[in-house]
């Protein structure tokens, strides 16, 4: 039945995206991030709807009268000069078949972002995008919070088998970057069950990032929640509402949840922390060795025999960081920090810009909670190998977007000042 519904949906939607290569994105959005063909337990899995949403929707945009240019900025510049850096440290990887294997899928991801950044350009695709993750996200949210709710926090939650957010820690950190989203969509809507209903959402995701027993998590939480807490307007009931839910929500989780967690400050008694820290030494040198990185696919015991303090401790990277640092070389990491700056820097700009318009306390809004997001990110990737996860993507293509809109609004006051 959910192979069937999946199907429907996606079959459904073709004539809506060869009408608005929008409509393309955001389903290309809703099957990329929440998977739900993934739920099925018949041919959903294997069945290639995700390809098909994208050559309907590149076939929609080149077919539409609808401007086709990828915005000019520093966001845009960034991305792509990350994604030819990409492409070029492939042709000196270290494992080139595997390399050029991994390349074909990141370049599909990087595609359908920079389709995303010419397609969405209206505060309503805006928001509709913000609805699609939300959704896609707060599935799990919902899911994985009753389930540690239920089972009182003593079992582990785990995300979709097979995609990004598969693992605890992945599908701890997609729930933080959609919290603050949630938030924003909460502040944007008159409708009291609308706002009641995101409310629930937020705390089940919390509880289910909690549930997924991810250190990472922890400290990425307690980032975004620091940010969104100065980025709000009432500090003193946001510090109150922290105050008050922060304990009881720690005191359910069971003693072994408080005991991996207070293993943060021993880290070098844990076999997996120890594990990752010699990754990072392994992509260190490796980067130091070799201008170009290791390109994709490094994370082999030959390469940890000429690199790594330990060879044989073989793990994965473990960090955005260091992902890029040995993939893609100190070149690679300088494009990839450049990227995130220019977003923050870009969403900072539209907070200071924006605050004193009415009509633009929306993208006010969420320029701050996507920072919010990002920071979340940007702690728990610290932790994580999602260099090519898509979401944090999608938000700098809605940070691209946002800051055009105040852009065309700011100009649009200074005309009819004169």
């Amino acid at each position: 039945m959910r192979d069937i519904l999946v199907t429907l949906i996606v079959f459904a939607s073709l004539p809506l995206i060869i009408k608005n290569p929008v409509n393309g994105v955001l389903m290309w959005i809703w099957i990329s991030v929440m998977n739900p063909h993934t739920q099925g337990w018949g041919f959903a899995p294997t069945f290639p709807f995700a390809q098909i949403i994208a050559v309907m929707t590149l076939f929609s945009l080149a077919t539409s009268r609808a401007p086709k240019t990828l915005p000019a900025g520093g966001i845009t510049f960034a991305l792509l000069a990350m994604v030819l850096w990409m492409n070029v440290t492939t042709l000196f990887a270290i494992f080139p078949a595997a390399s050029q294997v991994q390349l074909a899928k990141v370049m599909k991801i990087m595609l359908m972002s920079l389709v995303t950044m010419v397609v969405i350009r209206s505060r309503q695709d805006v928001h509709r995008m913000i609805w699609v993750l939300v959704i896609s996200l707060g599935f799990y949210g919902i899911k994985g919070g009753i389930f540690t709710v239920r089972e009182g926090g003593n079992f582990r939650v785990w995300g979709p088998i097979g995609t990004f957010i598969g693992g605890n820690n992945e599908i701890a950190l997609a729930l933080i970057i959609a919290i603050p989203l949630m938030r924003y969509l909460q502040l944007s809507t008159g409708r009291r069950w609308v706002r009641h209903g995101l409310t629930i959402t937020m705390l089940l995701s919390c509880m289910a990032a909690l549930g997924s027993y991810s250190r990472g998590a922890l400290l990425a939480i307690a980032a975004m929640l620091g940010l969104m807490w100065l980025k709000s307007r009432r500090k003193m009931l946001g510090a109150a509402i922290i105050a008050l839910l922060a304990p009881l929500v720690l005191q359910f989780m069971p003693e072994r949840w408080m005991e991996r967690m207070d293993s943060i400050a021993e880290y070098e008694a844990d076999t997996s922390a120890m594990g990752r820290i010699n990754a990072w030494h392994m992509a260190y040198n490796l980067a130091k060795d070799r201008f170009f990185g290791g390109g994709f696919e490094i994370s082999e015991p030959f390469v940890f025999h000429l690199y790594a303090p330990n060879p044989g401790a073989v793990h994965a990277a473990h960090s955005i960081y260091f992902q890029a640092l040995g993939e893609h070389g100190f070149v690679g990491l300088a494009l990839y920090l450049l990227l995130g700056t220019l977003t923050w820097r870009s969403a900072s700009w539209i907070v200071r810009n924006s605050g004193d318009d009415p009509e633009l306390q929306w993208s006010s809004n969420l320029a701050k909670m996507i920072q919010a997001s990002l920071i979340g990110f940007a702690v728990g990737g610290a932790f994580l190998s999602l260099l090519y996860f898509d979401v944090p993507y999608y938000l700098m293509a809605a940070v691209v977007a946002t800051r055009a809109l105040t852009e065309q609004r700011l100009a649009s006051r200074l005309i009819k000042a004169r």
